[in-house]
């Protein structure tokens, strides 16, 4: 059995074998969470109730098999994203860039999540959906109003891409670096 594992751990880190990956997929209501899930899942783009329990979906992205958890938004289910965060090996983090009454709420949320020391080395990909939108902000105010300008100089690797789940753009070159620095 020793010498199976082995064998996978070295196709695995030549990039010739599957990765697996655990990833939570968390944000504010209503920025996209769910149905970026759905599209990432059977490339259906359908309307979605808000979440009101944890869900979970097994995805497979190029060569990583992925199993993904919708942890809902709202702030009851915001209590339960801690209980998560084991062995957690990514975060995704959806923002709706159209509602700027929300970057403070959302920067509150995406702040605890950089500081808490169980996930310092987990990798987060910030998405800022809804660039469609016509309230949608720039990616520099996003970043800004998030108080991600330090981003680039963080230890621990943080994209952020502009996207639209609806309109299918931006979001895969996020799920890509995503995959690349699990």
């Amino acid at each position: 059995m020793f010498l199976i594992d082995w064998f996978y751990n070295i196709l695995a880190n030549l990039g010739l074998w599957r990765k697996e990956a655990k990833i939570l997929f968390l944000g504010l209501d209503n920025a996209g969470k769910t149905t970026l899930l759905r599209v990432l899942k059977d490339e259906r783009l359908v309307q979605h109730e808000p979440t009101r329990h944890p869900t979970s979906e097994d995805l497979m992205i190029g060569r990583v098999r992925f199993k993904a958890f919708d942890l809902g938004g709202h702030q009851i289910s915001r209590k339960l994203w801690r209980d998560y965060y084991t062995q957690v090996d990514g975060i995704v983090y959806l923002v709706d860039s159209a509602d700027e009454n929300r970057f403070p709420e959302s920067r509150k949320e995406l702040d605890a999540i950089i500081m808490d020391e169980s996930i310092q080395n987990v990798p987060i990909l910030i998405l800022g959906n809804k660039i469609d939108l016509p309230k949608a902000v720039s990616k520099e105010k996003f970043k800004y109003e998030l108080g991600l300008s330090f981003a680039g100089n963080s230890v621990r690797p943080i994209g952020i891409f502009m996207c639209s789940v609806v309109c299918q753009m931006g979001y895969g070159e996020g799920i890509e670096w995503l995959s690349q620095n699990i």
